[in-house]
């Protein structure tokens, strides 16, 4: 009993196929997909060097292509939430004590911090709103 060699390459696949259900590693699938395009190579006549380059060049795109798809999309949902000094960057805070270039105090997100202006010449009294542009330190910048 002579097999065909695109017999081979289906088996192949379907072989490829079993690991891809029992592990859920895509690869498995993309290797699958590669030993089909080879296999249509050999029902088409191409020889065995064609239908392994075939099989390569599919399964290695397929790879490349998922993994670069992948990635944007892992890209993507990452958290963009600010923390630490970086998420009181930009907000507002209300001054308690004289703020200028030397120093002062400010309520940010409920606590009480040191504050100096952004600007040497200007000053903020108490009860203005002020900016925060920086975390210096234990100190807002402010403006």
């Amino acid at each position: 009993m002579d097999i065909d060699a695109w017999v081979w390459w289906l088996i192949g696949a379907a072989g490829l196929g079993i690991p891809l259900v029992l592990t859920a590693m895509p690869e498995f699938g993309m290797f699958a997909v590669g030993a089909v395009a080879a296999a249509v190579v050999a029902a088409l006549g191409g020889g065995i060097v064609a239908q392994v380059l075939v099989f390569v060049i599919v399964s290695v795109a397929l790879i490349a292509v998922v993994r670069l798809i992948a990635g944007r999309q892992r890209a993507d949902r990452a958290p963009r939430h600010a923390t630490g000094i970086d998420a009181l960057k930009g907000r507002q805070a209300v001054v308690l004590e004289r703020v200028d270039g030397a120093g002062g105090r400010i309520k940010l997100a409920g606590e009480v911090w040191s504050a100096r202006a952004l600007d040497a010449g200007i000053s903020f009294e108490p009860g203005q709103q002020v900016d925060v542009v920086d975390i210096d330190g234990a100190t807002a910048v402010v403006m």
